[in-house]
């Protein structure tokens, strides 16, 4: 199973990761629907802009190595 977004390993364990605590918070939990939603919003948040900066870092690559 792969979710290839152009992440590293590292980057894919993060977000796998992520998204398990977000799976486990909001359904296996006995909390309250307001920690479920900041829960959810801080997550997406994260795998937002995880998938954000490592599509930044592609784009500067061959900016950098253009200048060189």
């Amino acid at each position: 199973m792969s979710f290839n977004m152009g992440l590293d390993n590292i980057q894919q364990l993060i977000v796998l990761a992520l998204t398990m605590v977000f799976i486990f918070a909001v359904f296996f939990s006995d909390i309250s629907p307001t920690y479920k939603i900041v829960i959810g919003a801080l997550v997406f948040g994260l795998l937002f802009l995880t998938t954000l900066a490592n599509q930044v870092v592609k784009q500067q690559k061959p900016q950098r190595a253009a200048m060189q």
